[in-house]
């Protein structure tokens, strides 16, 4: 799944380029509507599932420049899924040219204990689908 994003003045630094973490927030955007375009609600998840994807490890590589304005394409694919965790390899591109990669891996916790949790298994099958 891709996701478009524009880079505005608030994502840039004092150099004028995207700022390095910015790029953790536009791959969210990507994981979340990976999770919608699967029918599932981030907030409903918390809310009916009662269960929060945490971040539990980030990797990534920068390799060239975001600008202001710039029309950016990011990507998240599930490439790795366990009892309580995910894995997402994301990409950003600018027409094409790498500009960053990533994997990240999500904790699954319960709501309100903050503790690891099995996924629920109408969202373990979902995912299963889009595993790459």
């Amino acid at each position: 799944m891709k996701v478009p994003v524009r880079v505005y003045y608030q994502d840039t630094d004092a150099g004028g380029v995207v700022f390095h973490a910015q790029y953790l927030a536009f791959m969210e955007r990507a994981r979340s509507e990976l999770l919608n375009e699967l029918g599932f609600d981030v907030a409903k998840i918390a809310g009916e599932m009662r269960v929060l994807f945490l971040v539990y490890e980030i990797r990534a590589r920068y390799h060239a420049p975001a600008r202001l304005n710039d029309m950016l394409a990011v990507s998240a694919d599930v490439v790795k899924m366990g009892r309580a965790s995910l894995v997402f390899r994301h990409r950003v591109e600018r027409g094409g040219e790498l500009l960053v990669e990533a994997e990240v891996t999500l904790a699954l916790v319960d709501r309100d204990r903050m503790k690891p949790v099995r996924m629920p298994e109408t969202l373990a099958e979902k995912l299963q689908q889009a595993l790459q």
